[in-house]
């Protein structure tokens, strides 16, 4: 209880550096915030060429909304890898990023990579209200499913912050880690169901069958990736606009609860030694 009194005591420096963090990221830019959406729309282009048009990639139609749009189906699950990805790789370095400041003052430690988290997670509130636009303006009814959206976010804040928080400590001992997370990042991409439908896994399982003599099939390895059930969640909200399986749901709640937990353990028994480690 000590401990999270004091990170309620920090709430103030939290919120100035995440603020520091959002406005300094796009200072003397033209564009400012808008630069935000460039990554994704480029993605977005490049995905929707390979994967649409030269490999033939169909998901299914949205249900019930109609939309059969590979583009905004593919925004739909990249959008929260997306702010995944950068709020786990650049969290993992706030600590070594911000060595001299942790060495010369004491402040909770701990609001360093949670700024990152939360400054990255004001970027994608942007990015996802320019998408409900477009979903909204190509027929698609998301205004109602909105709460829904936030929440599935706040969960996978959680999630983030949780890795973000082990990662750094990690990264602070043994600078390999940032290297390592960059290959484990684009092996996670491609096995989260983002630029193919979960179909194409469940049509994969079926063919095989059960594996190495158990009951085990390939689509039970694959939903063991916790990103598999938050993209779903995200997809069906927007995309689809109905109510996502409450499976994907307590999955998802489960993820983020170890994640954070593990997190916060392993950040508070690493905190003390961090400024001699430095």
């Amino acid at each position: 209880m000590g401990y999270v009194r004091e990170l309620l005591s920090a709430r103030e420096l939290l919120a100035n550096l995440a603020l520091r963090e959002i406005r300094g990221k796009y200072k003397r830019t033209v564009l400012g915030q808008l630069w935000s959406l460039a990554n994704p729309l480029a993605l977005m282009l490049i995905y929707t060429a390979v994967f649409s048009l030269i490999l033939r990639v169909k998901p299914d139609p949205g249900d019930p909304s109609g939309l059969d749009v590979f583009a905004l189906w593919l925004l739909s699950g990249l959008l929260p890898w997306l702010f995944f990805s950068n709020a786990v790789s650049v969290g993992m370095g706030s600590l070594v990023d911000n060595a001299s400041l942790i060495q010369k003052v004491y402040f909770p430690r701990i609001v360093l990579p949670l700024s990152i988290v939360l400054s990255i997670a004001y970027t994608w509130l942007i990015e996802t209200a320019v998408l409900i636009v477009i979903l909204s303006l190509f027929g698609a009814v998301v205004w109602p499913w909105i709460p829904l959206v936030l929440a599935g976010m706040v969960l996978l804040v959680l999630f983030s912050a949780g890795l973000a928080l082990m990662l750094s400590v990690a990264n602070v001992y043994f600078r390999d880690t940032q290297y390592l997370l960059g290959l484990v990042m684009q092996f996670w991409l491609y096995l989260t169901p983002i630029i193919y439908p979960v179909s194409y896994v469940e049509n994969l399982s079926a063919t095989t069958g059960p594996l190495f003599g158990t009951s085990l099939t390939v689509l039970d390895l694959y939903r063991i990736n916790p990103m598999d059930r938050f993209v779903e969640i995200f997809r069906t909200l927007l995309y689809d606009n109905t109510f996502p399986e409450p499976g994907d749901w307590a999955a998802a709640a489960a993820w983020a609860l170890v994640a954070l937990v593990v997190g916060l353990w392993v950040f508070r028994r690493s905190e003390r030694r961090l400024a001699e480690v430095l």
